[in-house]
């Protein structure tokens, strides 16, 4: 009988292998778009550089920060009963629910999320990722929340599932006063580059390639939430908005530059003289006299005659309209239209956008809802809360402006109806927290109620 041969295992390398400075070596084209796209975010768009007047109508910049200030718009959390049927069995559920959107509203106010999230999604749209960084800071007994920049992140993810990453390196550079105050280590030298390596179990930190700390994971979870802008099927890293932008707005500066010099050229008229040898004093200025010679011929030279200036208006309008669709953000998003439109005419008016938005906050919802998840295990793991049976979704505002008083009054119709619960129609509306808002509902109606039996009022008997 034949014996079968055991299959080959596969070696994997010990962590003690990781060399830090090797870093510098992976992911160079990431890196390089980035620093490109960064560059033509602030303004550094012409190919080369000339004494020539060159003009930077910045449209790309603008782009990107309205189509950011549409997405976050509303942005929130809503915290619900993980199981529909356990509001009803579970006495403190209410208490935790209120804890736990408590806690959230803190952490968004301790860390300034409303500023920070503006900020870091702008950084995704241009460089097409961005992260947050979720921790506990001991000394300061709270959850912080922050966002290290994409270029010092690597990640590595398991085979063809890009959803699954099984450890981050975070990569900055410190100097020596900041490294003895954060790590309590003492530099020799002014400044090092610090290496943060996470998996799920395991710590470690390194200055330069000298492995300093070694612990286990003191989250119990990667604190990192890397994520993309828009995804590219089947990567990880994500994609800029700046690329698509960046032939319209280069032939925007070049068409722009090229008129303003010939407007200017005509507000300096040229002196064209014929048939004349040589010409002394010849001047363009009110009340200039010129002598020339007979048969000779001046004038001033007219390079807006014949409607050439109309052609350049025109191609730059065409330019225009190519920037506003291939940015997806229609001239009625900075508040410009020819005429008034109805709801539904603004709605396919701005549909575009719309539909960038919406495909962007396919992808954010789950980020957020993820770093509300870590913060609310942080909080249980050390500052002892508990979070059991409930459950979380990220809420965002309306893209186009709402007729709050006709919503409210649809609302109200559809929870009469059985339709929509109260707390339905309050995250439509727009209510941070409903959970806490129905409660202190509840709470107000029986004071009310308690009110009336008290006092006799007549109906209430």
């Amino acid at each position: 009988m034949t014996e079968m041969a055991a299959p080959p295992s596969v070696a994997t390398p010990p962590e003690a292998a990781f060399v830090p400075s090797e870093l510098a070596r992976r992911d160079t084209d990431r890196m390089a778009a980035y620093r490109r796209n960064l560059d033509f975010y602030r303004g550094v768009q012409w190919e080369t550089t000339s004494r020539q007047r060159q003009l930077v109508f910045n449209y790309a910049r603008v782009a990107v920060d309205k189509v950011t200030s549409y997405l976050v718009e509303g942005l929130s959390t809503a915290c619900y009963p993980a199981n529909a049927t356990a509001d009803s069995h579970d006495e403190g559920l209410q208490g935790r629910i209120t804890g736990a959107e408590s806690l959230l509203e803190q952490v968004r106010n301790e860390n300034g999320l409303d500023a920070l999230d503006y900020e870091t999604e702008i950084d995704c749209a241009v460089l097409g990722d961005a992260c947050y960084k979720v921790t506990w800071d001991a000394d300061a007994e709270r959850v912080r929340v922050t966002a290290p920049p994409v270029s010092g992140l690597y990640a590595w993810w398991s085979g063809d599932d890009p959803s699954r990453v099984w450890r981050v390196a975070s990569r900055y550079h410190l100097t020596g006063e900041e490294l003895l105050m954060l790590h309590g280590i003492r530099l020799q030298k002014r400044s090092a580059t610090v290496t943060e390596l996470w998996t799920e179990r395991e710590f470690r930190l390194y200055v330069d390639d000298a492995l300093t700390e070694q612990k286990p994971n003191p989250c119990g979870f990667i604190p990192f939430i890397i994520f993309p802008n828009l995804r590219e099927p089947k990567q990880f890293w994500g994609t800029s908005d700046i690329p698509a932008l960046v032939e319209p707005q280069r032939e925007l500066n070049r068409a722009v530059s090229q008129l303003s010099r010939i407007l200017e050229f005509s507000g300096n008229p040229i002196a064209v003289l014929e048939n004349v040898d040589e010409a002394q004093d010849i001047r363009t200025a009110p009340g200039q006299v010129w002598s020339v010679p007979e048969g000779a011929r001046a004038y001033l030279l007219d390079l807006l005659q014949g409607g050439g200036v109309r052609l350049h208006i025109d191609y730059i309008d065409t330019i225009y309209r190519t920037l506003h669709d291939l940015s997806e953000t229609p001239r009625a998003a900075y508040g410009g239209t020819e005429k008034e439109l109805s709801g539904a005419a603004l709605s396919m008016e701005m549909n575009s956008l719309i539909q960038k938005v919406g495909r962007k906050r396919s992808i954010r919802s789950a980020v957020y809802h993820r770093r509300d998840a870590m913060v609310l295990k942080l909080a249980e793991r050390y500052a002892g809360m508990d979070f059991s049976h409930v459950t979380h979704r990220t809420t965002w505002g309306a893209v186009l402006p709402d007729d709050s008083t006709r919503m409210a009054q649809e609302e109200q119709g559809l929870v009469q109806a059985g339709i929509h619960s109260r707390r339905s129609a309050m995250d439509r509306l727009g209510v941070r927290s409903p959970e806490t808002e129905f409660r202190l509902w509840c709470e107000e109606r029986e004071m009310i109620l308690g009110m009336n039996q008290q006092f006799r009022v007549k109906g209430h008997e």
